[in-house]
């Protein structure tokens, strides 16, 4: 062989070399930071106060019905974790995003090889609705056994399933 292509092979393989490194750093950086999902949040966070001087000016029963005052009769006041290595864990529901992951400044964190750092949320909506919905996570969020591709409204007990860990709304 010549040096010439002697060379040119050893360039090659360090460019691969290098390749490969800067693959494995953003995998890395990737898992740890997630992805951002404050842009919806913001939205929302933003239409509250509007919302609540709404409500405020509304009757009493009228204010019920849109669920700024009282909760609704059926509604759940907790999320169970009931199967995973958290199992009996719970957060009370008070209006609050919960998010779900490995990351740690998620509500709830996940110890599951099978959750991503930023897998789900679980969030209320106007109607005093709780809907969960996966954050682009790798494995997946189910919701009573089907996998979640948009945000989708939680039934009380319906099972959620990230990894090994099923969470539940309850009253």
């Amino acid at each position: 062989m010549s040096e010439l292509t002697l060379t040119v092979m050893r360039l090659g393989f360090l460019a691969v070399l290098w390749l490969f490194v800067i693959v494995a750093v953003q995998v890395i950086r990737s898992d740890l930071f997630g992805t951002r999902v404050t842009q919806r949040g913001a939205r929302r966070e933003a239409a509250r106060p509007q919302q609540a001087a709404r409500q405020q000016a509304a009757p009493p029963q009228q204010r019920q019905q849109t669920g700024g005052g009282r909760q609704r009769r059926n509604a759940p006041t907790k999320l169970v974790v009931s199967e995973g290595t958290l199992t009996g864990t719970t957060v009370a529901l008070q209006g609050q995003t919960i998010t779900l992951g490995r990351a740690h400044d998620s509500t709830i964190v996940l110890d599951d090889d099978y959750a991503s750092s930023r897998h789900a949320r679980i969030y209320p909506d106007r109607d005093g609705q709780w809907i969960v919905e996966d954050l682009g996570s790798t494995n997946g969020t189910y919701l009573d056994r089907s996998r979640l591709t948009t945000p989708t409204p939680i039934p009380l007990g319906a099972p959620i399933r990230i990894g090994k860990t099923v969470i539940e709304l309850r009253k």
